[in-house]
């Protein structure tokens, strides 16, 4: 599961857990991405990690990767994929979750044919955000769709809450709440959490 996580949620963890037990997966290695090639301004790589590490901490199914991380220079999922495959061998069966709107992205990716072979993706379904039919035709048997109980939670609407001094309790795990106020991520002035 790729992402810039900035800062992870409960949105991602419920994905992820549900694309586990849907889909049989023997574990979820979440990606945090070095340098995203198609976003111009992330926290700092090393927090982005750290907070992944807290959130993702208490199952045991679930795991962090560095590889984007210490690779250096732009991320491109491609290279992630090639060296998880690299990794793991040809008898892996890996698979990329992310959601159905970066899914409609892929064909801007760097190597989007090479990033289809490489992984099937599962597409989770964001409220209010479905793959479009031509989307699905063209994608065929290399993207499912998965269906997630509706938590309309993003990282932006977080990063914004905090700058804003609004509460951000109970959108994410109270671990990466707390690394968030310590480190005084995503202020753009001094201000409480509210509620925190």
């Amino acid at each position: 599961m790729g992402g810039t996580f900035d800062p992870i949620h409960n949105g991602h963890l419920v994905c992820a857990e549900e694309a586990r037990l849907q889909f049989g997966l023997d574990e979820v290695v979440f990606v945090p991405t070095g340098q995203p090639w198609q976003k111009a301004a992330v926290s700092e790589a090393e927090d982005r990690y750290l907070i992944t590490v807290l959130a993702t901490a208490s199952n045991h199914h679930f795991s962090v990767s560095r590889i984007d991380i210490d690779r250096g220079g732009p991320t491109y999922t491609v290279d992630t994929l090639r060296a998880f495959r690299a990794f793991y061998g040809e008898r892996a069966e890996l698979f990329f979750i992310t959601g159905t709107d970066a899914v409609a992205e892929i064909l801007t990716w760097k190597d989007p044919e090479a990033v289809l072979e490489e992984a099937l993706f599962i597409a989770a379904n964001r409220p209010s955000y479905s793959l479009s039919d031509d989307h699905q035709r063209l994608f065929r048997d290399r993207v499912s769709v998965m269906e997630i109980p509706a938590l309309a939670i993003s990282s932006t609407d977080i990063r914004k809450r905090v700058s804003e001094g609004r509460t951000i309790r109970y959108l994410l795990p109270r671990e990466v709440r707390e690394f968030i106020t310590e480190r005084r991520l995503y202020r753009s002035e001094p201000a409480a959490l509210g509620g925190g």
